[in-house]
Parts: structure tokens; sequence; C-alpha cells
């Protein structure tokens, strides 16, 4: 037996009277894998359906948490950095079918999940992750859980690929008034690998003397010994952004 089938049969059943009605969140969750910006996506047990990870918000619990519980359960890492960029609520997201066939899929009572099929407004936040220090896990539902490019997505289910599309945008307009590219990193740095992130996040090649002279006219990070690899007169320095 799967350890995914093992999971399915502990899992504890997802109970109506639990969540808020009709709200959901779905979290793109970004990471940098030192060539290029990368989402977590995740496939959907016996269905070849793939979507962004997601759930539902508990009675007794904010928006905010809930998130930040799914993160947790997704990524395995606390303390994430999370912005809310939008809410989607479209009548054409609203698709029972896709629904029903992954509950099917997982040998779910629809009757008793009936309420899973209602229609859901989603609020969309974007996370920031070290790529690193995550071991991808999959929910009740899935079967994995993966790093996918931003440039070779497969088909999502839903308006997830708006969603996406959305995320990457709030984000190439919050990189200098936020300093968000940071967060992609550990916590020292070189300036090469804040350029990648940059370049990543844009879909662009800058300057090299052009983004480290506005970089450092910014006043935002703090230098730190060199990062020696045996060339010495090649050893970069160290940075990590002042405390605010």
């Amino acid at each position: 037996m799967k350890n995914t089938e093992l999971f399915l049969m502990k899992i504890k059943p997802v109970q109506k009277t639990d969540y808020l009605p009709h709200i959901a969140y779905d979290s793109v969750i970004l990471g940098f894998s030192g060539k290029d910006l990368r989402i977590l996506i995740m496939e959907y047990h016996n269905t070849g359906l793939f979507a962004l990870p997601g759930g539902f918000v508990k009675k007794n619990e904010t928006l905010d948490d809930a998130v930040r519980r799914g993160l947790e359960e997704r990524t395995g890492i606390k303390n994430i950095y999370l912005e809310q960029f939008h809410t989607f609520g479209d009548l054409a997201r609203y698709q029972p079918k896709v629904m029903e066939a992954i509950l099917k899929a997982n040998s779910k009572d629809t009757k008793t999940l009936q309420w899973l099929l209602d229609r859901f407004i989603s609020v969309a936040y974007y996370a920031l992750i070290n790529y690193d220090e995550v071991v991808p896990r999959p929910d009740a539902l899935s079967d994995s859980c993966q790093w996918y490019p931003i440039k070779k997505l497969p088909k999502l289910i839903f308006d997830h690929k708006i969603i996406v599309e959305k995320a990457i945008e709030t984000l190439r307009d919050n990189l200098d008034r936020k300093l968000v590219g940071g967060n992609l990193l550990p916590e020292k740095f070189t300036m090469k690998e804040l350029q990648h992130v940059h370049e990543a996040i844009l879909g662009i090649k800058l300057r090299r003397t052009s983004f480290q002279r506005k970089i450092l006219a910014a006043d935002v990070l703090k230098r730190h010994e060199k990062r020696f690899s045996g060339k010495a007169h090649k050893a970069p320095y160290l940075y990590s952004f002042k405390k605010s």
C-alpha cells in the first residue's frame, strides 16, 4: 500500500461545520533555485490535475493564520514572508465537476463532502521562501507537491494560472518598494546572488554595475565578511538586509 493511501486512511474528515462557508485561500509559494524562480504545485491523486496549494479557514482562526498553517503543512517551515495580493471570485472559477472528480479519485463520499462542491471566493497570497530549506509535502488529496519553473508550469485547474500571473505582477511591483527579493535568499548572500533573484523575478538581464550602484545607494544592505572559495582575489563580500 502506498504512503499516500495510508495517509488518506488516517486523515480526519474535513467537516463543513469546522470552516467558514464559501471562503478559501490559494498560495503562490515562490522559491529561487539559484537559476530560476519556481512555484510549488500539487498534483491531485489519480487525476492528472495540477493546482496551487490552498485550503479553507477554520472558524476559530484568522485568514492569515489559516494561510500560515497551510504553508507550514506544505513546506515544513514557519515564519514565511507572506503577502495578500488579490481576491478571486469570478463565476468562471466555479467548476464543481472538477472538485467532484478529485474527491471520487480519492474514494471520498461526495454526499458527505457536498459543501466542497459549492462556489468559493478565494483570497490569494504569495509566499517567498528559501528554496533550499523546503521539503515539499503533498496534502491528503495529492500524490505530489513539487517545484516547477514559472516558465514551465503544468496546466492548472480553475483560475490558478491567472492567480500565478497576478502574483508575479504584484511581486515585480513590490520588488524595490518592499525589498522582497531578499526573502528568497539565505540570511547572508552575495551581490551577484541578489542580482540573479531580481533578474529571475523581472524576467530580464540587468547590468551588474547599474544594479550594484542602485542597491548600494538605497542603503538597505549591511556588508559582512568575504565568502572564500579558494581564490581570495575573487572572493565576494556577503551582505544582509538591514533590520528595519
